[in-house]
């Protein structure tokens, strides 16, 4: 049995206390033999028939967490008895599974964070508990038949009320994105937008594009993926990109702020009851970056088009040109290409999530060979607004000599134009003893001064500037801890112009 697939079946087992299961579904949901969902799909597919249980609850601004009015389809008059404003956007809110059979408390802070950005806009949620409720291979199986009856939803409004799709937008999390992708694709004409919150990933990933979310369910797909494959062993989040733009903060795996040490210990501590909580932060920080974009309008968050994460955290991919950088969340800009467009991002532990992304290019020789060598590198940032100190330089490789290697430099504050920057060397305790001995032979014989910097070109991601930085002191003596201040020189030059260096001195 694949990780996933082991991990996922507890997740079943988790469900078991929501409905009692039937000794045929026991015999498939133990099946430890190809994909655990296969041999449920024939069995619990709906009848194109029968209707699912969906009920569209159109909020209230001043009471976004309350059920006050419902919109029936097929009577025009609820449309008027809970206010329904044909020219001005709607959204459909789709939640995903549930152990609760409740809403989540994620819910009307969407709701809330959708008035706050559009306050005369209709917020319809659409409750699907009582399907969602089942034992997940089952609820999947429902998700078809809730997204065709969203679909007649959107004909009918459409149809009596002659409001257009383009001002519809569809955002589902988890399983309800799928949900989303469905309706999409049922509803007789394309609606306007699809936002696609981490969604679900067991019994979807690799699946055909009419099996999931995909490009096709609408002018503008937009996904953002925060648990994807990698964490836990498990990927409860869809890793493949699935919409135009797929947007995966942190790589998608690992989130700030959500402790999965502490999740680990509790799933130690309680065996598999605990594993909600322990999926819950990273699979929902979707959710909380779409409402911080909703609220923080001014301060966006930016992504970054790139060919892989690896790529992005060496800040190889912090450029806005022909469209390669975006905006995280409700703003993000429609790009309509024949593949997705995978972005990259970081964030904060916690709203709001925006960052400050830089790319430090930084140019490395000696005399020693450098191949064994894993220095702690340390900058800090000192700009018109504020500073940023003791900021890590991540080495993703060994240094080699004579190369430039590129870094990502990421800033929780804005420091404003950045006017300074303080390097730092420091050497580990990782070199072997046949490597220090070579190095501390090559001092004494004078054949080496160590390692030397020529200069520092920096690249801000959210202002695109490029700036290239030169020794405060030119004169400065060896040191572990050097300055670096603006330089004349541009961020590329055809010439080789003779530089100042400086030597850094082992600590």
């Amino acid at each position: 049995m694949r990780a996933w697939q082991l991990w996922f079946l507890c997740f079943v087992v988790l469900n078991a206390d929501a409905q009692k299961v039937t000794s045929l579904e026991e015999e498939l949901t133990d099946s430890a033999f190809g994909n655990l969902l296969d041999p449920v799909k024939d069995l619990f597919d709906e009848d194109e028939h029968h209707s699912a249980v969906a009920k569209f609850s159109l909020r209230n601004p001043s009471h976004p967490d309350d059920d006050l009015c419902y919109i029936v389809p097929g009577k025009p008059e609820t449309l008027a008895a809970c206010g329904f404003n044909s020219t001005s956007k709607t959204f459909l809110v789709i939640h995903g599974w549930t152990l609760s059979g409740m809403f989540e408390s994620w819910m009307p802070k969407l709701v809330s964070a959708l008035f706050e950005r559009e306050r005369t806009a209709n917020v319809v949620v659409v409750d699907w508990l009582s399907l969602a409720q089942n034992h997940y291979v089952v609820a999947v199986q429902k998700t078809k038949a809730v997204g065709r009856e969203i679909a007649r939803f959107i004909d009918w409004i459409e149809d009596t009320t002659n409001m257009p799709l383009d001002k519809l937008h569809l955002i589902g999390y988890s399983l309800g994105a799928h949900v989303a992708g469905f309706a999409g694709s049922h509803a007789s004409n394309k609606v306007g937008r699809i936002t696609g919150l981490d969604p679900a990933g067991p019994d979807f990933e690799g699946e055909h594009a009419h099996r999931r979310l995909s490009p096709d369910d609408a002018h503008f797909v937009d996904v953002l993926h925060t648990f994807t494959q990698g964490s836990l062993g498990l990927s409860i989040g869809i890793q493949q990109p699935i919409g135009h733009v797929d947007i995966y903060p942190n790589g998608g795996s690992f989130q700030p702020g959500c402790n999965m040490r502490g999740a680990l210990e509790k799933i130690a501590n309680f065996g598999i009851f605990a594993i909600n909580d322990a999926v819950k932060c990273e699979h929902e920080r979707s959710v909380h970056l779409f409402i911080d974009s909703l609220l923080n309008e001014r301060e966006p968050a930016k992504a970054y088009q790139c060919g892989s994460n690896d790529m992005f955290d060496r800040g190889m991919c912090l450029s806005c040109r022909k469209g390669r950088c975006n905006t995280v969340g409700y703003s993000t800009s429609q790009i309509r290409r024949p593949h997705s467009v995978q972005m990259y991002t970081k964030t904060r532990a916690s709203m709001p999530f925006r960052v400050y992304h830089y790319q430090l290019k930084i140019h490395f020789s000696s005399k020693v060979n450098m191949s064994e060598m894993e220095p702690s590198l340390t900058v800090s940032l000192y700009g018109t607004k504020g500073e940023a100190e003791n900021l890590e330089l991540k080495l993703k490789e060994r240094l080699e000599t004579n190369r430039t290697h590129s870094f990502l430099l990421v800033t929780e504050t804005d420091i404003g134009e950045l006017l300074m920057l303080k390097f730092k060397w420091m050497e580990t305790n990782s070199w072997s003893v046949s490597n220090l001995l070579k190095m501390v032979s090559s001092w004494w014989s004078g054949n080496a001064e160590g390692v030397e910097v020529h200069k520092i070109r920096i690249k801000s991601g959210e202002t695109q500037q490029k700036m290239v930085f030169c020794l405060k002191d030119p004169d400065a003596h060896s040191s572990h801890l050097v300055t670096f201040v603006k330089c004349k020189d541009e961020w590329r030059t055809k010439r080789k112009p003779v530089s100042k260096r400086v030597t850094l001195k082992n600590d």
